[in-house]
């Protein structure tokens, strides 16, 4: 015998339901809320140049570990997952991909130098993921318009705009000086052949004559230099331009010490001026180096670049470098994209990002740098040719960029290559 339902049951059930279902959903709400935001990096961790990847992850864990505990996006914290490429462009475009399709990481930071970078970008340009170079400074990856996506962003310099201002600060010295016998050397890869030829074009443009009587192209990570010093002595050099970085500066410059490569020499590098290479070089050579500022705690002088120092050696127990405040500035774009947009999609943070600023301890506008809308990658950095000495500052008589006029030579020169 079937019993009648009254209308008050029905409604107790239906109440019942509901707030069964609002829990489900609540809970619901809170797993998705809780998701990590993934972000995928790749780069160099193992070898001559594993400093690369160390120290830009630093970079990163200071930035995100400060945001995952101000709360996050919302309770989500940002999970930072990185690989090892080894420096191999094969590795780093199947590691990329890897991150991007297996891991669910929309968001890439590569950091990876010049050869592998152009790898990862065109896997990253195949997708739908927020990629962001936060090393590779060879200027075609941004100012090529045949390169570029709407998604990949750069955050590190250009080695232009150090060809630009160095060019034009060698020029100077060679001229007063009289320099003009001149030998170049950069590592056999897609940023040494490409800025080579820049720099040195800035040089003539600037004014200084130029006799170009010897170049080298030693192979990336070469351990011997012997062969490429014999060739630059005989062509009895007054002037170099290195374009040699890291690990393998530091063994260019103690191997050509011994050869007494630099007694007579005057060397300007772009990459002297770093922590990591200024610890390591044995001897400064004698005749002179000048170099580019990759990253000194005195240049800009301010109380944040100090601040942010500090805060980085207090942490890792090392001095910061240049790839340091390149990853540091990416994960400050993404950090003020993903609170804009309350989101972790990447055409979002693509929209976010695209023509923003950020404050930045090497700022040079207000303390703040600003990415480019059109190429997508960051100007108003702290940018300045100066003397190398053998201890602290390290860098002196710094000659800072004047940025609109860099960006005004940086107009003609694309229009000049047809990407304008």
């Amino acid at each position: 015998m079937s019993h009648p339902i009254s209308r008050r049951a029905l409604l107790k059930a239906g109440i019942a339901s509901g707030a069964a279902a609002a829990v489900l959903a609540g809970r619901s709400r809170a797993l998705a809320d809780s998701r990590p935001i993934k972000v995928g990096m790749t780069s160099i961790f193992s070898g001559r140049v594993a400093q690369l990847g160390i120290s830009s992850k630093n970079a990163l864990l200071l930035q995100f570990d400060a945001f995952n505990a101000a709360g996050g996006l919302g309770g989500r914290k940002i999970e930072l997952i990185d690989r090892d490429s080894k420096g191999k462009p094969e590795e780093a475009a199947r590691l990329t991909r890897e991150l991007i399709e297996s891991e669910g990481c929309e968001i890439i930071l590569c950091a990876e130098a010049s050869g592998s970078s152009f790898a990862a970008h065109e896997v990253a340009r195949a997708s739908n993921a927020l990629c962001i170079h936060i090393i590779s400074e060879t200027s075609q990856l941004t100012a090529d318009p045949k390169l570029r996506a709407s998604n990949v962003f750069r955050t590190a310099r250009q080695a232009l705009h150090d060809s630009i201002v160095g060019g034009g600060f060698a020029a100077e010295i060679a001229t007063r000086e009289g320099l003009t016998r001149w030998a170049t050397i950069s590592a056999d890869y897609a940023y040494g052949r490409e800025a080579t030829p820049e720099f040195m074009s800035f040089v003539r443009s600037s004014g200084a004559k130029v006799d170009l009587v010897a170049e080298a192209w030693p192979k990336l990570f070469q351990p011997d230099y012997t062969e490429n010093i014999t060739r630059l002595l005989q062509a009895r050099p007054q002037a170099m331009f290195c374009g040699l970085w890291g690990g393998d500066l530091v063994a260019f410059i103690d191997q050509g010490n011994l050869f007494g490569l630099f007694d007579k020499v005057k060397v300007f590098s772009i990459h002297m001026a770093d922590y990591t290479t200024l610890s390591a070089v044995k001897n400064v050579p004698k005749a002179g180096i000048y170099s580019s500022n990759r990253y000194v705690s005195t240049f800009p002088a301010t109380a944040e670049n100090a601040a942010w120092a500090e805060a980085y050696v207090r942490r890792f127990g090392a001095r910061p470098t240049n790839w340091s405040w390149e990853a540091d500035t990416g994960a400050r774009f993404l950090i003020e994209a993903l609170r804009k947009t309350g989101d972790n999609q990447p055409k979002a943070l693509a929209d976010a990002i695209r023509g923003a600023e950020v404050a930045s301890p090497v700022g040079m506008r207000d303390g703040r740098i600003r990415m480019e809308a059109n190429d997508q990658t960051i100007i108003d950095y702290a940018l300045g040719w100066g003397r190398i000495v053998s201890n602290e500052p390290y860098l002196v008589d710094i000659r800072a960029a004047d940025w609109p006029r860099v960006l005004q030579i940086e107009a003609e020169w694309k229009k000049g290559k047809g990407f304008i």
